[in-house]
């Protein structure tokens, strides 16, 4: 059994503390719930209520910015600095997931194509599809097989679909160099990470590193620091440099303890994809010789291909799993039906269809400022107005069921599973979370039994106190809206 370790990686060899972390901008760590209760609120009471909450000693220094109002009216039952800027951290997402759906439809999908010129040589186009895997160039290399195609001489791959950074430079080190902040271009395998295990050995050995793909080991020098221990082990701690070619790890794991799975974003997305084709197509018994990177080239004759998953599909992992690197493929495939802008990066072509989709939407372009899809970024501005905006709008859409499936249920699934159990939140509130150092929100859609549906966001900034102790303080918020009834 292993347990699942994500590192920080940062400049040169200066380490950071590991901790576990999962998907979204930060893990969801299970937070404590209010307790059951019958209690119900009149409209007139909530201020008061949610006041309570937001003014206590604790919260002195904290930024509240609060909207809440029914599905269909503009009217707010209760508001808190609206129309203010906050850092949303994956909130973000529901903007991203938003104008996806609009623009590109629930049923579209990202193509992994591989063409033959006339002198036999074979390119591959990746479009930036989060989900491809070793499954999928499985089935591309079976393609390649049932044409009869048993050797190739020359693969190139074409990474000119997507322009720009393969990270976002606004993100800091710590998310740049963990696997929740891995690449985005037009390559993505595996969601362009890579693992291995630290296993204990006998006492006062190194622990011992056991590769998953040993492709990758053979692009690593690693200085292994590391010890095995009776008891009272020290954490892990993975560093390493700029250029990516070297790891140091340290930290000490007890003889007997589980092993570690260390996981880390790939380097070269390109290079990567290769390594693992050739690994594929060996499979299949195809043997390959020359490969390289060619931006551009004819697409003509398409011999094999495969598709991802439908948007809907894509926007579900996106905000259930609060996945980055998803959410960032998505604000790229935005620009896939605009005119191709030379020296302009894709990811900022899909900013500007996002601004213009959710402008249809009714979205007020004042009331947000984005620079990533994803949230990662602490430099993304957004109102809880822009949020309860976003919902409202998405809500009389013909993709409004997709958009609403695709978020967190409390008590039941993603990153809500663990928040709202046993209360009356349970079951009936669907919201996005989101995380980041010293800001935590949760904006969504309420199905109240006594009350109106209701569409809210709580976001929380410039606090101090810990994620779970505002997390808290947040779901005791959405319990008293479960509680609404007309008096």
């Amino acid at each position: 059994m292993t347990k699942k370790i994500t590192i920080g990686l940062t400049l040169l060899f200066f380490g950071i503390h590991i901790g576990v972390i999962h998907q979204a901008t930060q893990a969801q760590i299970p937070t404590p719930v209010a307790p059951p209760t019958t209690k119900t609120i009149c409209p007139a009471q909530l201020a008061t209520s949610v006041n309570s909450i937001i003014n206590r000693p604790l919260f002195s220094r904290v930024r509240w910015g609060i909207l809440v109002q029914s599905l269909s009216s503009e009217q707010p039952l209760y508001s808190r600095d609206a129309q203010k800027y906050f850092t949303p951290a994956s909130n973000t997402k529901l903007l991203t997931t938003a104008a996806a759906l609009q623009q590109l439809g629930t049923n579209f999908r990202i193509r992994t194509s591989i063409y033959q010129d006339d002198n036999g040589i074979l390119r591959v186009v990746g479009r930036g599809d989060p989900s491809l895997s070793d499954t999928q160039l499985q089935a591309l290399a079976k393609q390649l097989k049932q044409q009869g195609i048993t050797q190739i001489s020359q693969l190139a791959v074409d990474d000119s679909y997507i322009q720009g950074d393969i990270v976002n430079p606004t993100w800091q080190w710590e998310d740049v160099q963990s696997d929740y902040g891995a690449p985005i271009s037009s390559f993505i395998l595996n969601e362009n990470i890579f693992t291995f295990k630290l296993v204990p050995q006998a006492i006062g050995k190194p622990l011992q590193v056991i590769w998953t793909d040993p492709n990758e080991a053979k692009q690593w020098g690693i200085i292994n620091q590391s010890m095995t221990v009776t008891q009272n082990s020290k954490p892990i701690n993975v560093t390493r440099d700029l250029r990516g070619f070297l790891l140091r790890i340290q930290g000490q794991l007890a003889a007997n303890s589980e092993s570690y799975l260390v996981t880390l974003p790939v380097v070269d997305p390109n290079y990567y994809f290769l390594r693992r084709f050739r690994t594929v197509l060996a499979t299949e018994k195809i043997s390959l010789g020359q490969t390289l990177v060619v931006p551009g080239g004819n697409n003509q004759q398409e011999i094999a291909a495969v598709d991802s998953p439908p948007l809907s599909e894509l926007v579900t992992e996106t905000n259930v799993n609060s996945n980055n690197l998803y959410a960032e493929a998505l604000l790229r495939a935005l620009a896939f039906k605009q005119p191709n802008l030379h020296n302009k990066n894709t990811a900022d072509i899909g900013l500007e269809v996002l601004k213009a989709s959710l402008i249809k939407l009714g979205v007020d372009p004042t009331t947000y400022i984005l620079v990533d899809g994803s949230g990662l970024s602490r430099r993304n501005l957004v109102s809880p107005e822009a949020l309860v905006q976003t919902l409202q709008g998405m809500a009389k859409t013909p993709a409004a069921s997709v958009y609403r499936a695709s978020l967190p249920v409390a008590g039941k699934s993603g990153t809500l599973k663990n928040r709202f159990r046993n209360t009356p939140a349970e079951g009936i509130v669907q919201a996005k979370t989101g995380t980041l150092s010293g800001a935590v929100s949760l904006a969504g859609y309420i199905n109240g039994t006594s009350y109106e549906p209701l569409v809210f966001s709580i976001m929380v900034n410039q606090s101090e106190q810990s994620a779970s102790m505002l997390r808290q303080a947040i779901d005791e918020i959405v319990v008293l809206l479960t509680q609404l009834q007309r008096c």
